[in-house]
């Protein structure tokens, strides 16, 4: 699960088992480039709600759904270079997570020891999944970082969660304060989204976002006055202050 002792780390909690290849892939597969070992925790394959075409290929059964579903999975985290991804198989529409769930959640987050964390947007009225994961995600931060949890282990520093893009950004409440270029690899993400055969329908729909998302990179980054021309990018939302030292 975790890298070399001295490797950087970073994690990814995907609801579901496409969604780190849609709104995150750019950065997994850059910062596994500068060295991190990145691991992605699905909580649910997406099976009854995220898989309607597969669905309609008719004789499918719920297993067979997952089946293809972590397929898909495993072959985009080996285009994006994923160091681990984790199916914690917790079913989706609707996601149902317990206290062992959460438990287990912690432990995953203190094994990793993530220098930054990413997941949903916190509001999402579409898909209360997606929502849900995110809640999930400020709860077992924190309790990684409490002393009294489990004593003698290794505790949770303080990472920066960053939201990733939602679907339908207008509606969710989602301000990016944070853009990536990820020209460099847009070619590996690409490969990433064409794994995701269940969901043909969003692999233009990604694209068209990195390219817009590489404007708005352009023009934060010096505009006309000489921005980095960025083809493709990201952007996120970060939850909790940044410290630095410098401007």
């Amino acid at each position: 699960m975790t890298g070399d002792a001295q490797q950087p780390t970073a994690l990814v909690l995907s609801a579901h088992a496409a969604d780190f290849v849609w709104r995150c892939g750019g950065a997994i597969a850059l910062h596994g480039e500068l060295g991190y070992a990145v691991t992605v925790v699905c909580l649910s394959y997406g099976e009854r709600g995220e898989s309607a075409r597969l669905w309609k290929q008719g004789g499918m059964t719920l297993n067979d759904v997952k089946a293809e579903r972590r397929r898909e999975a495993e072959a985009a985290a080996a285009e994006l270079g994923v160091h681990d991804i984790i199916f914690m198989d917790l079913g989706d529409y609707p996601l149902v997570v317990d206290r062992d769930d959460k438990d287990r959640l912690v432990d995953i987050i203190r094994a990793v020891q993530p220098r930054f964390m990413l997941s949903h947007s916190t509001y999402d009225p579409y898909n209360t999944d997606h929502m849900l994961t995110t809640s999930i995600a400020i709860e077992a931060r924190m309790i990684a970082q409490a002393w009294g949890h489990n004593p003698g282990e290794t505790v949770l520093g303080a990472p920066q969660l960053y939201l990733f893009e939602p679907h339908q950004t207008e509606q969710m409440g989602w301000k990016p304060d944070t853009f990536l270029d990820i020209t460099g690899v847009w070619d590996r993400k690409r490969a990433a989204i064409n794994c995701m055969g269940g969901q043909q329908h969003l692999w233009d729909y990604y694209t068209n976002v990195a390219e817009n998302r590489a404007n708005h990179f352009r023009r934060n980054s010096g505009g006309q006055a000489g921005g980095r021309a960025a083809r493709y990018a990201e952007a996120f939302q970060s939850v909790y202050p940044r410290c630095v030292d410098e401007l």
